[in-house]
């Protein structure tokens, strides 16, 4: 991917939203863009390991798990899975396990931390829905730019 999101920011000031929330980047990937797909889940990953076997075609994961810390949302095999199925990558507002191995693979993957706890698989949650974090609203079909300094919403295609 050939874009900066400083140099997006600068470009179309008026057309992006900046979000606020200080991610990590675990994944083999560090820059990765594509239009949204939204998952809200709490400390369970059921529907993002199933949503992660779909046809990704291009697009981000956005993954709202409120934050919390205390479980894993993502590890090696659902980040395989989303890489094999043609995500682009997968932004957690959580936490994922496995950094090695997410390091090792061709994906996207920004995490609030990691802890080698596993999430419950009870299928909790919603896909395709709006979720906030970061003074930013995540809404399936956005586009979602993502580099080194940060991560950038635009309600189009920007390059």
């Amino acid at each position: 991917m050939d874009f900066a999101t400083a140099d997006l920011m600068d470009s179309f000031t008026g057309e992006l939203v900046s979000c606020e929330t200080q991610f990590r980047s675990y994944g083999g990937v560090t820059r990765f863009a594509g239009p949204v797909e939204t998952i809200r889940c709490h400390e369970d990953n059921a529907l993002l390991r199933s949503t992660a076997g779909t046809p990704g075609e291009g697009r981000v994961l956005v993954v709202d798990g409120g934050g919390s810390l205390r479980s894993a949302l993502l590890g090696d095999m659902i980040g395989a899975s989303a890489l094999a199925s043609g995500w682009s990558g997968v932004v957690i507002y959580g936490a994922v396990r496995d950094v090695v191995a997410l390091g090792g693979l061709s994906l996207g993957v920004k995490a609030l931390g990691s802890n080698p706890r596993r999430s419950a698989k009870e299928g909790a949650g919603s896909v395709g829905v709006p979720v906030s974090f970061g003074a930013a609203e995540f809404r399936p079909g956005m586009w979602l730019y993502s580099d080194e300094d940060g991560i950038v919403l635009a309600t189009r295609d920007l390059l």
